[in-house]
């Protein structure tokens, strides 16, 4: 690629071919005099090379301490200093290569902190070109892996995912030809396998952390917590992909293995317990989950004390597992607590989302609890807390917004819900505009709230409109479509519709539900209930019986679940 004819990257290290044996990384200033020349040059005949950071063969791969212990933690995430692992033990014998890996990332992440996301792409961009050329040619080395190992964590921090997709189908190819020996291979391979899963593409991650557990098996023995982060990553792979049996199996393996090398109390231990407890809840298993989640808070509040933040985090874990107990009061007074230690350290910014999501299911506890009055104010303070931090028009406030109104609709405070309903419209409609289908949930609502306070004629226009949003958006049978019909044949019926258009609805409606919820659910009982009315209605006889002899079984099934 002529330095004439190529695009001009931000400024970078990428490297400049001055010799086929010594190849010279550019500093920035000298990359920023070289793009000024060519620039200013470009009808000379210019035909230097600007190169990717020089490939040459690496003696000294291999992962530095401060890379294994970030492994052994489980961080594997792309935003972590420690993630590239390009270094030697030793930093005075670090290879110019891994510094330039190290430093092109850096130069990425400077970028995005910076807001600067479009010159972090072109960056990335004109260094992919620069090692394509060598693909090309045939060139595929461990060199190459790394390079593009850089790249995709690089698309990764700045939110391109489809090539983070491209590039990962490019190493696997350059991957699947190197030997398990193959220096650094280790890293690269647990690098994508944690790419992989954020692609969602599990099977790919499953494959790709079994082959790094066999290499770090090879170079560190079965009982090193290297292993930690690929056992890590292949029982995440099993537990999204339905295999959670042998994804507890791993989980409790990585457990044992940071038991034996680091104690039964180590801090490390957090993230598989935190994990196991997370697929054990999911499984159903709460029982067991609550072991789990109860050992994260006994070890942090022996390692961090009882008003660190990070006690407020395993609390509120803590706390999901009680609500699936069935234990409401219990769970209720740990997220009281975890939201109080959050706030007394400062942990985390008020408006932070996790800290939102504990408050909203604060909040949902308290109601079905019967305190919707405390469970208000909960949602009052979400309400301010956002308006506070993100602005009065911020997308966010309308879930808050629609929350509270929904709390107001319980207690029958119809007219403080159609307020917030109409805000929260408003705002959702400035942002999504007047089709979106997100639209069509705070507008049904405030359709049924106009219908309590009896102003049918503005609940019937918008219960069609809601309707032809979500007919365009999700189908003529779909559940969203069979939830705005029931709406609407609630509104018509008052108004004194034709007996039988609304029979026609509640035909369609009936449909609608026995796919998405089964011939014998409770909403099919519901509906045949209104269906029978109608028919007798409509001295609609030789049709009533039929679907009267269905219900009065479907009564007898429902009247026998309640007396069990």
């Amino acid at each position: 690629m002529e330095a004439s004819s190529c695009f001009v990257p931000s400024p970078s290290f990428i490297g400049f071919r001055t010799s086929k044996d010594r190849p010279h990384v550019l500093s920035l200033q000298e990359f920023k005099r070289i793009i000024s020349f060519s620039v200013c040059n470009q009808k000379q005949n210019y035909n230097e090379k600007l190169y990717i950071i020089p490939i040459r063969t690496i003696s000294r791969f291999c992962i530095s301490r401060s890379f294994a212990k970030s492994l052994e933690l489980g961080g594997t995430g792309p935003q972590s200093d420690a993630l590239l692992g390009y270094s030697a033990p030793d930093e005075d014998n670090r290879s110019n290569f891994d510094k330039e890996l190290e430093e092109l990332f850096g130069e990425v992440k400077k970028m995005i902190k910076m807001g600067k996301k479009s010159d972090a792409i072109d960056l990335l961009n004109a260094n992919y070109e620069m090692v394509k050329e060598r693909l090309n040619a045939g060139t595929k080395g461990i060199e190459e892996a790394a390079i593009l190992d850089i790249l995709a964590l690089g698309y990764m921090a700045v939110g391109d995912l489809k090539s983070v997709g491209y590039l990962l189908n490019s190493l696997k190819e350059v991957v699947d030809t190197l030997k398990d020996d193959a220096p650094h291979l280790d890293s690269i391979v647990m690098h994508m396998g944690n790419m992989y899963a954020t692609l969602n593409k599990f099977e790919e991650s499953l494959n790709t952390y079994q082959r790094a557990v066999y290499i770090v098996e090879r170079i560190y023995g079965k009982d090193s917590t290297i292993l930690v982060t690929p056992h890590l990553g292949m029982a995440k792979a099993l537990g999204s992909i339905g295999k959670a049996t042998k994804a507890v199996e791993i989980y409790q393996h990585v457990i044992t293995l940071l038991e034996s090398n680091r104690g039964a109390e180590s801090k490390d231990l957090v993230v598989p317990l935190l994990s196991l407890g997370n697929l054990l809840l999911k499984e159903g298993r709460a029982n067991d989950a609550e072991s789990r989640f109860s050992r994260v808070l006994n070890i942090y509040t022996k390692v961090y004390g009882e008003n660190d933040g990070r006690i407020g985090m395993a609390m509120s874990s803590l706390a999901q597992v009680k609500c699936a107990l069935g234990k409401t009061d219990e769970a209720i007074h740990l997220f009281k607590r975890a939201l109080k230690v959050m706030k007394d350290s400062n942990y985390m910014s008020p408006d932070n989302s996790i800290m939102e999501k504990m408050r909203v299911d604060l909040a949902e506890l308290l109601h079905t609890s019967g305190r919707g009055q405390k469970g208000r104010e909960i949602l009052e303070e979400c309400l301010l807390i956002t308006e506070r931090y993100k602005g009065k028009e911020h997308p966010s406030l309308a879930t808050h917004m629609i929350n509270l109104a929904t709390s107001y609709t319980r207690s029958k405070n119809y007219a403080e819900a159609e307020h917030l309903l109409r805000r929260s419209l408003q705002i959702m409609i400035k942002h999504n505009g007047t089709d979106d289908q997100s639209i069509s949930f705070p507008m049904l609502q405030l359709a049924a709230t106009l219908y309590h306070l009896k102003n049918d004629e503005e609940a019937e226009k918008l219960a069609l409109e809601v309707l032809r949003i979500r007919e365009k958006a999700f189908g003529d049978y779909s559940l969203p479509v069979g939830e705005a019909l029931d709406c609407l044949v609630s509104i018509q019926a008052r108004l004194g519709k034709d007996d039988s258009e609304l029979l026609e609805l509640l035909r369609r409606i009936l449909i609608i539900q026995e796919k998405g919820f089964g011939h014998e659910s409770e909403q099919v009982l519901l509906t045949l209930k209104k269906i029978v009315y109608y028919l007798d209605k409509l001295g609609r006889k030789d049709e009533k019986l039929p679907l009267q002899r269905r219900l009065s079984v479907l009564r007898k099934k429902y009247k026998h679940m309640i007396h069990q």
